[in-house]
This record gives structure tokens, C-alpha cells and sequence, in this order.
């Protein structure tokens, strides 16, 4: 129907909901959203492939992830093997490695946030050129010069 010169009508909504998705916070919101999501698997395979085996190594090997109570069921050797067998099982290794990687994590975001502090500190201690001066001072500096041009010479 456009092309027969009738105009399409939009809804008000419309233009409120793209002045809403435009606005700055917006954007910068999704673009956080974004590069947190791809952060976190970069913090995840830090935590799961650096940090977990030398924490392994560190307490002697032990493997808390095999580390459960049977609450119902046949009472097997490993996790994978009771839950395949259809066992109730109480996981307290999978939540103390969940506990582990929490604090591996919050240690990880807190040197990065640390480390972008220095760096935006740092940014911030370069020095700034002075401020221009305002319309005021100019016409004041205008009305010094011509005052002393115009005063008699000091004898």
C-alpha cells in the first residue's frame, strides 16, 4: 500500500522503544552484558584448566567432585556410577569445587578491576592543559589593558 502513496502509520511506541534501545546506558549495557559473557569463559578455563590442577596438586590429588553421600540407593564408588544406578545422592564436592571457583573467581575480577584502577588512576594524573578563559575574563583583561594604556606614565 506504500508504494500507492498511502503512508504507513507507525505506532508511538515505536519511536519511544527506539529512543529507549539508543540511549547510551543502553548500548553500553548490552556491550557489558556481551563482554562479561565472553569473560566468564575465559575465567572459567582459567579456574577449571590452570587453577584447579595446582589446587589439585597442592591438597595431594584429592578429587572433590567424587566426594558424595547416598541418601537413597545402591552405594557406589563414584558419582557418575551411583546417579547412572539412579541414587539419591547428597554432591558435597561438586558444591565445594562450585565454592572454590566462586573464590577463584572473585579473586580473578577483583586483580582485573584492581589492575583497571591503576590504569584509569594512572590516565588521570596526566596533566590537563588550563580551562579557556570564560567571555567574562576576556572582557576584564580587554578593560585592565585599556586602563593602563590610557593612565598617565609613573614619573
Amino acid at each position: 500500500m506504500a508504494e500507492q502513496g498511502f503512508p504507513l502509520h507507525t505506532p508511538g511506541w515505536v519511536a519511544e522503544f527506539r529512543a529507549f534501545i539508543m540511549r547510551g546506558n543502553v548500548v553500553d549495557l548490552a556491550v557489558g552484558v556481551i563482554v562479561g559473557a565472553a569473560f566468564t569463559s575465559i575465567v572459567n578455563s582459567l579456574v577449571k584448566d590452570v587453577f584447579n590442577p595446582l589446587l589439585g596438586l597442592l591438597i595431594g590429588g584429592i578429587d572433590f567432585s567424587n566426594l558424595f553421600i547416598t541418601l537413597k540407593g545402591p552405594h557406589l564408588a563414584t558419582l557418575a556410577e551411583a546417579q547412572k544406578a539412579g541414587a539419591v545422592t547428597m554432591n558435597i564436592g561438586l558444591f565445594l569445587n562450585a565454592v572454590i571457583q566462586f573464590v577463584i573467581v572473585a579473586l580473578v575480577i577483583f586483580w582485573v578491576v584492581k589492575a583497571l584502577t591503576r590504569l584509569h588512576v594512572r590516565e588521570d594524573e596526566q596533566p590537563k592543559a588550563p580551562p579557556a578563559p570564560t567571555r567574562t575574563e576576556e572582557l576584564l583583561e580587554q578593560i585592565r589593558d585599556e586602563l593602563a594604556a590610557k593612565a598617565p606614565p609613573a614619573a
